[in-house]
């Protein structure tokens, strides 16, 4: 019986090996690398299930927003204690 659930496991590993990423996932994988707290298991999944051009891609979008956002605010600092 202990045999036929680990073979129900691994298959079940398998399975989730092979599974592409939803955009979500990556979404959420992009943003928790870019301010450094991704976890293990979550950069260990990328790796497995994802592909290194849609990372790329999306870090390159994500990197290019979150330098726009420091632009906007900082300008916007700046603007209302020129006043």
């Amino acid at each position: 019986m202990s045999d036929s659930r680990q073979d129900q496991t691994n298959s079940d590993r398998g399975e989730q090996g092979k599974k592409k990423l939803n955009p979500l996932q990556v979404v959420s994988s992009i943003f928790a690398a870019g301010l450094g707290v991704q976890s293990s298991k979550n950069r260990e999944r990328d790796f497995k299930q994802g592909k290194l051009g849609v990372f790329i891609a999306a870090g390159i979008v994500f990197t290019l927003l979150f330098i726009g956002g420091v632009f906007t605010v900082v300008q916007l600092v700046l603007k209302s204690a020129g006043e």
